[in-house]
This record gives C-alpha cells, structure tokens and sequence, in this order.
C-alpha cells in the first residue's frame, strides 16, 4: 500500500489500473508512451470509452453524469490516466465548461449541452485572452451589443487553444462599455460555424498547430446562449479558472515522463556511467514526491466555503518547474538524437528521439497558461501570505 492511502483507496486505485489496462487501444498507449501527443481522434475515442464506463466527467455532479467521488479518489484516478499513458479528457469541456453550465447555466442549456460536452460530441474552445488582455483577462474588448434575441459580437480573441476542431466557444465579451473593468462583462457561447468567425494558426516553437486567432465580425449570438446573467460574466470566469487550475501540476504525468526518461538512460548505460545525472534524476524525483504529498493535502482538506484553495497556486509553480525539468532531463539524455526536428533527413536516429525536442520547447508555455508565474505568486502573496 502507498503510503498515505487508506485501503478502499488502494482497491479503486486497482479498479481504475484494470479498467485503464482492458480498454485504452494499445496503438494510443504506445504512441503517448513514446511522447507524442494525443491527436483528435485519440482524445475523442479515450473519452468516448470513460463516458461510456462513467468516468468522463467525475467531479460534476451525479445527476449529470459525476461520479460521486473523493477529491482523493478523483487525484488517483488522474494519476492512473498518467501512469498509463492515456490521454487527457478534454479540459475545455470537462473541468472548464462543464462545471460553469453545472452551476449557472439555464435548464435548456443543461439540457442541450451537459451530455454532449461529456461524451465529447462537441469539442468547445476558451475565448478569453486578447492581445491586449491576457493576464490582465478583465482589460477585455471584444464587445457584444444586444439587438432584440442576439448580441452582435465584435472583437479578437488569441492563444485559443484547439479552435481549429472547435463546435463552440465559450467567451466572456463586455456587454457595458461604461462600468468598470471587472463589471459589464457577460458569458455566451458561441457556435463556431456562425458567419463572421475567422479563426488563424499561430506558429509555435514546436512546429505543431495547439493555438489561433480567433476574429468575430457581427458575428449574431441568442441571448438564449448567455450564461446567467447580463454583465455577471466575470463571476462566472472566475468559477471556470478555478477549476482550470485544478490538476494543472500535472504530477501524475511529470511522473510518467521520469520514469521514462530514467528507462532511455538505462538503455542508452547512461545511469551506470553519470553520477551527476543519477543525482539529477534523484532530486527530480524527491520534488515530485513532495509535489505529489502536497497535492494529496490539499485535495483531501477541501475548503469549507466550496473555493478553491489558493494554495494550489503553489501546485501550479512547482509543476510547472518539474514538468520542464523532466522536459529538459529528456532532452539531454536524447542528447544528438534530439535534433531529429530540425532535420529533414534524421538518418539513423531512433524513432524514440523526435517527439522529444518539440516536447522541450512546448513544455516553455507551461509558466503562461493557466495563470502565469507571476500571477500565481500574486496571489501567494495576498490570500496566504497577507502582503
């Protein structure tokens, strides 16, 4: 037993083990194991097969479709997921609108979107960063002005993740120019194939297309697809975020990138001949350890009020530190073989090596989104430390 865990905990952790074993497609399994990421249909299909056994979407509630969980039992099932490798259930639909639809949305939209957005027969995107308002989210411009049943919708969003297989959009647009910046703004939803939508590839470091620009040009929304009320919406942002930012440490998978980095090693007798790097790996997985204890606290002493624990700003960092430090141990074990990336006649190097320089230079992102560093450190400051 690991400590920690109490028995019944270590029974579901061998449930949630035998199910992962008996129904992710090996193909999946093998590819995420070797580092690449999870495609389209990879995602789709692992969730597809958990909404069928009922684990889709566990921490919503029972009547639509939760499973009823501990915060624990949820830590352990993403960390089985981890372990495997399989792929990530769609955040945007299952930790972020969801749970916003869950508590605020009308019965028609529950109705319509909750089975849909579990079974992943719409994929949804975030529009909530601009050019000019990412971190500052609330300095927002993308405005919509109602006109009888629609808003008409006018503005840009960027960094939008995935908007290139996007149904829907979620997106907070100001509907009151006039009051303050965190006020006059509302919640819709958006259906990505309404004319006046453009969406653009962003470049990024890794040569793989994970991020857009998303314009609206009169573009027409119901005010029937308006999630609670008019120029609430920030209320409503700040309940998704605080679910986005659930699991981000990512612990289960920085875990599974180790233990395969340390497997590369041994292979490659690196680990019998490098001390430093026996060292390197030790104090990674020392962090991890302490990372993981420390989540496991937090997720089984929920707050009273229902919040999330700002303490898991603290998660945030120190996953985000160990998820490049294991990026990085990857590539320096990969060493030449890495640079596969670059090449368009990559020789003799092994098929193991190419995902491992695009996954370096993706893991660079991991201090932005989420909440950046310094916004977590912000709000270190003044809701634990009281500065």
């Amino acid at each position: 037993m690991q400590l920690g865990f109490t028995v019944e905990e270590e029974a579901f952790r061998r449930e949630v083990r035998r199910f992962i074993d008996a129904s992710l497609p090996t193909d999946i399994r093998a590819r995420l194991a070797r580092g690449e990421p999870a495609t389209h249909d990879d995602i789709v299909t692992w969730q597809r097969i958990l909404n069928a056994k009922g684990w889709a979407v566990p921490a919503w509630p029972v009547a639509w479709g939760g499973t009823g969980w501990t915060p624990v039992q949820r830590l352990i099932f993403m960390d089985e997921l981890a372990a495997a490798p399989a792929p990530d259930t769609l955040a945007f639909n299952v930790t972020m609108i969801g749970p916003v639809l869950c508590a605020f949305g009308s019965e028609a939209q529950k109705q319509h979107f909750l089975p849909r957005i579990a079974n992943l027969d719409d994929w949804w995107c975030q529009g909530f960063s601009e050019p000019g308002a990412g971190s500052d989210l609330a300095s927002l411009r993308t405005a919509a002005r109602r006109d009888g049943d629609h808003y008409v919708v006018n503005g840009q969003k960027t960094w939008t993740t995935l908007a290139q297989y996007a149904d829907w959009m979620f997106c907070l647009v100001r509907t009151d120019p006039s009051a303050k910046p965190q006020q006059g703004i509302s919640f819709l939803l958006i259906d990505m194939k309404s004319p006046g939508i453009t969406v653009r590839p962003i470049a990024t470091l890794d040569r793989r297309h994970h991020v857009n620009e998303v314009f609206l040009d009169d573009v027409r929304v119901p005010v029937a697809l308006r999630v609670g009320e008019e120029n609430r919406g920030w209320d409503y942002a700040k309940f998704l975020l605080g679910n986005e930012r659930s699991g981000i440490a990512r612990v289960g998978r920085s875990k599974e990138r180790l233990a395969y980095a340390i497997s590369l090693a041994r292979a490659q007798g690196r680990l019998a001949e490098d001390a430093m790097l026996r060292e390197r790996i030790a104090l990674i997985e020392l962090e991890l350890r302490a990372l993981d204890m420390t989540q496991m606290r937090i997720a089984a002493t929920p707050r009273q009020d229902g919040k999330p624990d700002p303490a898991s700003s603290i998660l945030k960092l120190k996953g985000t530190e160990l998820q490049q430090a294991v990026a990085e141990l990857l590539l320096d074990i990969a060493g030449p073989a890495a640079l596969t990336l670059a090449s368009e006649d990559p020789g003799n190097a092994p098929d193991w090596a190419s995902p491992i320089a695009p996954a370096y230079l993706f893991s660079r992102v991991t201090s932005i989104y989420g909440g950046s560093d310094e916004i977590q450190k912000n709000i270190l400051a003044q809701t634990v430390l009281g500065r």
